[in-house]
């Protein structure tokens, strides 16, 4: 009951800060995750949660499957077919190189051995649907750099699973709870995908049975009945429910748009609620003895994560595009910790390997650290591509309107001295 409402006057304040948030740096979700961590164990320990209470995995898993399904809803086929080369040069080529790169600095910087390191590269490598949607739900920002973070961070949490999953097993003795083979792994993974695809066709293969129909007010129930039963389903029969969620989300928008769009709203506020549920809990195991446990050198590789290399993996994949500068660099800055490395750290813990709580205190404090610094950051980069519009520099698509006016200001004076002549005569 503490943790609930603790929850409820975050909330409550997160409700009445949140139109200053959307001007300035002030970020609704450092303020959950700010929260969480003085009620905690490392502050005035209101609420007593540990990395390995249940309801820190249900919370993380909950709020990376809905704003999962959430932004699914968000990708267009007709448009990414015409645009996928550029989320698949981020995936193919940005996110090896962000693991990488992760996996170096964690071994001469922190000092695990390789296994373990190239353990925390591809728990760090994906990027998080969760805070990347601060800036893809801007539309003062391109199109086409929404769609490639949307799309970039929708999928690679999928790809990255298979990996954690392999490199735990490899790490060393695991508990029985972690033992996984590659073609475990791999049937997790196509029957999410199965799932994802065929849950939905199905619904909306019911829905257009003569006899059936969504009454107007239930309609946007329709895609959360199917989240809800797509979620259990998943953990049922252990696919994984991360592609189960993005696939879904993205073929009911294909087969259901008008459903989707009833259930933008409600889908968006469960999303939202959801998140800061989960930065609540995430905040409260932010103690001082965590941060306390890493070394230099780990604070030192948790800042070239940020900012070195997801910037540069990112920059390096996307040499050669049609993206400006400035999309660029926005692209490359856009590279958030959350809710998936929140999990995959957590099977990291929980697995039983050697150097597994090493693992664990890295792999937290980077995700502290990029909540903190790309949840403050989206009204800035924003307003970079806003600053046309604050001049007064017309867009691209008002040109035409623009030229229109010019040429009507032009005539007047041209008009005028006719007048003039006439009246003169």
């Amino acid at each position: 009951m503490v943790l609930i409402a603790v929850f409820g006057v975050a909330l409550l304040i997160a409700v009445l800060v949140s139109g200053l948030a959307a001007r300035s740096v002030l970020s609704t979700s450092l303020l959950f995750l700010v929260a969480g961590a003085l009620v905690g164990d490392g502050a005035f320990g209101l609420i007593h949660i540990t990395a390995d209470s249940p309801i820190v995995a249900v919370t993380a898993d909950l709020a990376l499957f809905a704003v999962l399904f959430t932004d699914g809803m968000h990708v267009s086929f007709p448009a990414l077919r015409g645009a996928w080369r550029n989320p698949a040069r981020a995936l193919a080529l940005g996110m090896p190189l962000a693991f990488v790169g992760m996996a170096l600095i964690t071994h001469f910087l922190v000092g695990l051995d390789w296994t373990t390191s190239f353990l925390v590269g591809a728990v760090l490598a994906p990027t998080d649907p969760v805070f990347a949607s601060a800036i893809v739900g801007r539309k003062e920002v391109p199109a086409r750099l929404r769609q490639l973070l949307n799309v970039e961070s929708g999928i690679n949490d999928g790809l990255a699973l298979p990996v954690v999953l392999v490199l735990i097993a490899s790490a060393g003795p695991t508990s029985d709870a972690a033992e996984a083979s590659l073609s475990k792994i791999a049937l997790e993974l196509v029957g999410g995908l199965a799932l994802g695809v065929a849950l939905p066709l199905l619904v909306n293969g019911l829905v257009r049975l003569p006899v059936l129909g969504a009454e107007p007010k239930l309609q946007p129930l329709l895609p959360l009945a199917t989240g809800v039963i797509l979620y259990a389903t998943c953990h049922l029969t252990h696919a994984n429910p991360y592609l189960a969620a993005f696939s879904a989300g993205a073929v009911l928008a294909s087969v259901s748009p008008d459903s989707c769009r009833a259930f933008e709203p409600l889908g968006e506020a469960l999303a939202e609620l959801s998140k800061f549920a989960a930065l609540l809990v995430f905040g409260a195991l932010l103690t001082p003895r965590l941060f306390g446990d890493l070394p230099f050198g780990g604070y030192v590789a948790v800042v070239l994560a940020i900012v070195l290399i997801r910037p540069a993996s990112l920059l390096i994949s996307l040499i050669g595009t049609r993206f400006d500068r400035r999309e660029k660099l926005a692209a490359a800055w856009f590279g958030p910790k959350g809710f998936a490395s929140v999990v995959y750290g957590l099977l990291v813990l929980q697995s039983g390997i050697p150097r597994g709580q090493e693992a664990y205190t890295l792999i937290a404090v980077c995700i502290a650290f990029s909540i903190a610094a790309h949840s403050s950051t989206d009204v800035p980069v924003a307003r970079v591509f806003d600053v046309e519009d604050l001049i007064g520099i017309p867009d691209d698509d008002d040109d035409d309107e623009h030229r229109g006016k010019r040429t009507a200001v032009a005539a007047e004076p041209a008009a005028r001295m006719e007048e003039d002549g006439d009246a003169r005569t």
